[in-house]
């Protein structure tokens, strides 16, 4: 370990009294995880550790196996009696939380009957990054934000998360996920339920979770017609990247030379409710695009009347709220301004916000983060299973329609690209287009 943080570790070398001091409380323990001796050590070695301390000891079981190990693990905990201090005993689940809605509502069954909800915390590591955290402080602690933030003054929400990266050696698991189970039913829909949840009525856990919920509960459920309408796929072909020639996905090793497993989704939601009714909230991921970036766009609507002649514009961009999750941190709020100049013009200017030019502190990494608040037990940035449950129940209808219906024209978008011809028409038959944050904060 001492090996990989000081290679690895953001902050450099760690310095030899740290690790002195810490090194030595290091325990690593080789197990069957289906054995249940195994449990029975655990247990002794618990107590040692509860005797060697004179106080009893929270302890975190932390689930990053594969997902069929989940319940062999907690029942086996179970049976052990390593899960009844409901105050000192938790567990962590890694995604994928279950293939489905039904397999999901398995997994929180059988939790349920081992853990109460207050010990299961269900990670996501988007949750613990610093800008999506910052949303809320954005949006609850400004009195100028909450009057904008609502169906009559903001025309559409973008989120987007690319990659560029392929699936690489990970071709077992994601061909039997693809891209709408593996991003867009845990990660976007956080983001998109951060932007558009009610104001609580108090930072505690419960009460930011429930007014997720209520969002997920509010979107518009799909039908077979409009999944056709408001759901897009894709599936990368061959390409370049960086001057290097990459496979496509049917070419990655290990995968299926036939595969409708898409690797690009976009799908239009609606939050029927009295902030949001008829505004689309936009979610697009994919891997293999032509640049890895998270981005959530507001695009607010158009003056109601402009009072300028059209030459004093070159081009007039409606404002925009942009926050950027990665590779930069950043919020910024793009406002028209006049040009310096004797004559009226008028250009797009933003005004930024930015972590690395505001704080010299570094940011925690997004696991830092949870893993901090695992050990505290706080729950706010953690889903709940009805949370999960509602999300599933969601993407369940396009889920259906895409294994039912065979792609016959993948792959339909090249490496390095922006995706799929298909995923464009989405947004521009609502008169939008999609919308990339500027390299190097330079105006495209």
């Amino acid at each position: 370990m001492l090996s990989d943080v000081n290679e690895f570790s953001r902050s450099g070398k760690v310095k030899e009294e740290q690790w002195g001091a810490f090194g030595p409380h290091i325990y690593y323990q080789a197990a069957d995880v289906q054995n249940a001796k195994t449990y029975k050590e655990f247990s002794t070695r618990i107590k040692e550790l509860e005797k060697e301390w004179k106080a009893p000891a929270n302890v975190i079981y932390y689930l990053a196996v594969a997902p069929n190990f989940f319940p062999i693990i907690a029942e086996n905990l179970a049976k052990a009696g390593l899960t009844e201090d409901a105050e000192r005993t938790r567990i962590v689940i890694e995604k994928p939380f279950g293939h489905d809605l039904g397999s999901a509502k398995e997994l929180n069954m059988l939790l349920g009957r081992i853990f109460q909800e207050k010990q299961i915390y269900r990670i996501d590591h988007y949750l613990g990054k610093e800008t999506v955290q910052n949303i809320m402080a954005f949006r609850f602690a400004n009195a100028i934000m909450e009057p904008l933030w609502n169906r009559n003054y903001i025309e559409h929400v973008q989120i987007s998360v690319t990659e560029s990266l392929g699936v690489g050696e990970r071709t077992g698991y994601y061909d039997g996920s693809g891209a709408l189970r593996d991003m867009i039913q845990n990660h976007l829909l956080q983001l998109l339920c951060i932007v558009a949840m009610e104001p609580p009525v108090s930072f505690s856990a419960e009460e930011v979770r429930d007014r997720k919920v209520d969002v997920l509960r509010a979107m518009r459920r799909f039908t077979p017609e409009s999944v056709r309408e408001q759901a897009v796929r894709g599936q990368y072909g061959p390409g370049w990247i960086e001057g290097k020639e990459v496979p496509g996905y049917r070419e990655e090793p290990g995968a299926n030379s036939q595969s409708n497993t898409e690797t690009f989704a976009a799908v239009k939601f609606f939050v029927d409710n009295w902030r949001w009714h008829g505004v689309p909230f936009y979610l697009r991921t994919g891997k293999r695009l032509h640049r890895s970036a998270s981005v959530i766009t507001i695009q607010f609507k158009e003056v109601p009347h402009f009072i300028f002649p059209p030459e004093t514009v070159d081009t007039m961009k409606q404002n925009r709220l942009v926050i950027s999750i990665q590779p930069e941190m950043s919020i910024r709020l793009q406002v028209q301004a006049k040009r310096p100049g004797v004559e009226m013009m008028l250009n797009t200017v933003d005004m930024v916000f930015d972590y690395k030019g505001t704080y010299v502190s570094e940011a925690p990494e997004a696991y830092e983060t949870l893993l901090l608040d695992v050990m505290l037990g706080d729950q706010t940035l953690f889903m709940r299973g009805d949370q999960v449950e509602e999300a599933w129940d969601l993407v369940m209808p396009i889920l259906t329609s895409w294994q039912n219906r065979i792609s016959q024209n993948f792959p339909n978008y090249s490496a390095d690209s922006w995706g799929p011809e298909v995923a464009e028409a989405l947004v521009a038959k609502d008169g939008f287009h999609w919308f990339t944050l500027p390299l190097n904060n330079k105006k495209q």
